[in-house]
């Protein structure tokens, strides 16, 4: 009897990342949660800081409309720490207090790049964050994500083109 090949289908092949990534999003846990959201609230209030910082700080006419700019995402980044605190209280936890540090220079395309990273990493945890509460059924929660995940990817587009770049490619 011969031997019966079977095609593999490359559509069906899981990568490591995609078996950690699922394996992380089967396990967790309310507590778990509570801890990945404190963390995002932390960049919240990162996020607030800087843009308060940077709006008021950067020098030059070239930088008038791009400050105003960053000072209406300060605004934003306050509704999104308000919206990820109301769903710590919701998963019983508390919240922290305490940004994550904001970087700071006197050079205003510094300070651009500078949001543009953190923009980028809000991006990269809220997209594992909203994949997480979909796994554990809290599909509200994952509504609330998607909605910050669109005004920070606007963010991120903005920046990229304060920046006169492309918008950057996210993995994750």
């Amino acid at each position: 009897m011969g031997a019966t090949k079977t095609a593999i289908n490359p559509a069906k092949i899981v990568s490591t990342r995609d078996l950690v990534l699922m394996k992380e999003e089967s396990a967790i846990t309310r507590e778990r949660m509570v801890e990945l959201l404190n963390e995002d609230l932390a960049r919240e209030f990162q996020a607030i800081l800087a843009y308060v910082i940077y709006s008021q700080t950067m020098k030059g006419a070239a930088y008038t409309a791009i400050a105003a700019e960053l000072q209406k995402h300060a605004t934003e980044e306050l509704n999104h720490a308000l919206l990820i605190t109301k769903q710590i209280d919701y998963f019983n936890g508390t919240p922290i207090n305490a940004p994550k540090e904001v970087k700071v220079s006197g050079d205003a395309k510094e300070m651009l790049k500078f949001d543009l990273e953190n923009e980028k990493e809000t991006i990269i945890n809220y997209r594992a964050r909203i994949r997480q509460a979909d796994a554990m059924g809290e599909f509200a929660l994952g509504e609330t994500l998607r909605k910050i995940i669109a005004e920070e990817q606007d963010h991120l587009q903005d920046l990229a083109d304060a920046l006169g770049i492309d918008t950057p490619k996210i993995e994750g």
